[in-house]
């Protein structure tokens, strides 16, 4: 069984003349792998998975499997606002030898805490892989409690949450609460260093597409019991996340990488375009690059 923890990366899906570039997907990969990051998960936000199609995803789970070679644990982001299609995309990509999911919480349909519980139950019932719940009400407009979210950890390949709620106090509530072995993931990079000094397990997180080890040695040296060691790192770190986040992402994120040399485009699908030319200079004073 996979350990969720450390910082596993949601990677973003190059594109180039409107089509995947495999090519610089495969790439990235190598890269990030010997960047030292503990996991990979493809077909997140991140990845721009609601502009893929079906073949693109199962082409982009084989690609990443291909390519990671057993070196690290792959969770696949599967998930919709509708329970049947979550559960035929899971069956679709059966076939496939990858760890676990990430599985985001309904959106735009809105469901209460009832549904929330439903919808997850079906999905684990439907599968032997390890679950990630994704909560992100940012993007969906529904927050899953933690009472729901701890009924959920009882079931036993329910194994963690990406917690992006973006409530610290619900944030630390959850980590008071967990059960024995329920990994909790931050997705809220701003929040890194202050969930990993309350116990978090670690994070899924799109900023560590920048400055990679610096993020891994935070959260080696917070491994360590090393707080101080964590905060200066932290400390260079604070200031260029919420550039990455300024507007939609990956936009900044594939502009910083286009910049850096790591992918042909910095090309996202419609209806995300471009980061606009004021963040793009910040960026690249950020980056130090002319």
């Amino acid at each position: 069984m996979s350990t969720l923890s450390g910082v596993w990366l949601p990677i973003v899906t190059p594109f180039h003349d409107g089509a995947v570039d495999f090519a610089s997907y495969e790439r990235l990969v190598e890269h990030y792998i010997g960047l030292g990051i503990s996991g990979i998960f493809p077909l997140g936000t991140t990845g721009e998975s609601p502009a893929l199609d079906d073949d693109e995803m199962a082409a982009i789970v084989e690609r990443t499997i291909g390519t990671v070679a057993g070196r690290l644990p792959i969770f696949v982001g599967i998930g919709s606002n509708s329970t049947a299609k979550t559960l035929k995309l899971l069956r679709r990509l059966d076939r496939y030898d990858f760890a676990g999911i990430v599985s985001v919480c309904p959106y735009y349909n809105r469901p209460g805490q009832d549904g929330l519980h439903e919808h997850f139950s079906r999905i684990a019932a439907a599968t032997d892989r390890q679950i990630a719940i994704y909560n992100i009400p940012y993007r969906t407009a529904v927050n899953l409690a933690n009472d729901t979210l701890l009924d959920l950890a009882q079931r036993a390949n329910i194994v963690g949450v990406k917690d992006s709620c973006g409530i610290l106090a619900q944030s630390l509530d959850l980590l008071r609460r967990r059960p024995p072995g329920f990994s909790v993931m931050t997705g809220e990079d701003n929040y890194f260093y202050t969930m990993l000094a309350h116990g978090a397990d670690g994070g899924i997180l799109a900023s560590a597409h920048l400055e990679t080890g610096s993020f891994v040695g935070l959260y080696e040296r917070m491994l360590a019991n090393d707080h101080r060691g964590a905060r200066r790192l932290w400390s260079q770190l604070e200031t260029l996340v919420p550039l990455l986040f300024r507007e939609a992402n990956p936009m900044p994120i594939k502009y910083c990488l286009w910049r850096q040399g790591l992918l042909r485009s910095p090309e996202c699908r419609l209806p995300l375009t471009r980061v606009s030319p004021d963040l793009a200079a910040e960026l690249d004073r950020a980056m130090d690059v002319d």
